[in-house]
């Protein structure tokens, strides 16, 4: 099975793509994408508090899905609010996910400067085995967490601290309570914390290293829209600014452009071939 990518030039790429365009949100696009994780949120809830555990699984995966791609447009600032709004949709989705998404997002900041290199520690998950990212797993939090307090700025560890309080009054709040609940949801998203480092960085940076091979992207309409754009990796790589609603659109621009790209994901694709294509870049 040939799993060699084509080779592209994505700085010539970048300066030809009109994506400016896609960038702007206003206040109530950044609304609507805010309440993209509530259904899937209080579902699994109503479920839970129904025992019917087979079923409320998959709606807190799909919560935690959305919520990562809601966390991950606030620390873009790609929700059309400004720095005081961002600040809030992080610090809330920091009590509802556990761990602090301002460290997330010091971590992540720094991934897009030096995406696959040395000091890049959230993609240094990229360079690992399946098997080695899950046991990784569970450390991959506490190293992110540790690295952001590591870098000594006042104003994110100030925001650290609300961020970890926040955690604490949600596990207060159950140990007060004991809303079994309430329970089922903070252990479920403390187990996904332990599998961020394999559904949000192994799966779209698996066998990158740098320059040459920086992302992979996705190009199955069903699974683009299951995992609600998410694995249009390569795409939010170039052009962080691009609202990740929107990066179906960018695509479509980049295969004009590109056609390889899309002749590539089409020969990938099938019944036993990985569904996500790696695409190399030039120096």
């Amino acid at each position: 099975m040939d799993h060699t990518a084509p080779t592209l030039d994505l700085r010539g790429l970048k300066a030809r793509v009109m994506w400016r365009d896609l960038a702007p949100m206003r206040t109530v696009d950044g609304l609507v994408e805010c309440l993209h994780p509530l259904p899937w949120l209080f579902g699994s809830w109503l479920l839970a508090a129904n025992q019917l555990w087979p079923i409320a699984l998959p709606c807190s995966f799909m919560f935690f899905l959305t919520a990562l791609r809601l966390n991950h447009e606030a620390i873009h600032n790609n929700l059309g609010f400004g720095p005081r709004g961002h600040r809030v949709v992080l610090h809330t989705l920091s009590a509802l996910m556990l761990g602090s998404n301002n460290a997330v997002a010091a971590n992540h900041l720094h991934h897009h400067k030096h995406v696959m290199q040395p000091d890049d520690l959230e993609g240094k998950c990229g360079r690992m085995s399946g098997w080695q990212v899950l046991r990784y797993g569970p450390v991959f939090p506490v190293e992110m967490h540790r690295a952001a307090w590591a870098t000594k700025s006042p104003a994110l560890r100030q925001r650290m601290r609300i961020d970890l309080l926040l955690n604490a009054f949600m596990i207060a709040l159950f140990a007060l309570t004991g809303w079994i609940t309430l329970g089922y949801h903070l252990l479920f998203v403390a187990i996904a914390q332990c599998l961020t480092a394999y559904f949000a960085v192994w799966i779209t940076h698996r066998g990158c290293h740098g320059d040459d091979l920086i992302a992979r992207t996705q190009r199955a309409p069903v699974i683009n829209l299951v995992t609600y754009n998410m694995l249009l990796h390569l795409e939010h790589h170039l052009f962080p600014g691009v609202p990740v609603k929107r990066l179906n659109t960018l695509a479509a621009r980049i295969d004009v452009l590109a056609p390889e790209i899309a002749a590539q994901a089409r020969r990938v694709v099938g019944p036993r071939r990985p569904v996500i294509t790696q695409i190399r870049s030039s120096k």
